[in-house]
C-alpha cells in the first residue's frame, strides 16, 4: 500500500497533545488589534484545543500524528 499524505496545510497549523487533543493557536490575533479589547487580547494568548467535532476532521487530515 502506498502512504497517506497528510495535509500540509494541516501540519503548519495544528499540533497533537498527548493525550491525543489537537492543539492550535488562538484564533483572532493577526490583525486589527486595534479594534480588540485588552482583556480579548489578553485571553486569547498561547495555544487552544478544537473541540472533538474540529478534531475528528483535523485528525483524519494527519494520518501519521496520533
Amino acid at each position: 500500500m502506498p502512504k497517506m499524505k497528510t495535509k500540509s496545510s494541516c501540519k503548519k497549523r495544528f499540533k497533537m497533545t498527548a493525550g491525543g487533543k489537537v492543539k492550535t493557536a488562538q484564533a483572532g490575533k493577526r490583525h486589527g488589534m486595534i479594534k480588540r479589547t485588552n482583556k480579548f487580547i489578553r485571553n486569547a494568548r498561547g495555544t487552544s484545543t478544537l473541540c472533538p467535532a474540529d478534531a475528528k476532521i483535523i485528525k483524519s487530515m494527519m494520518p501519521y500524528s496520533r
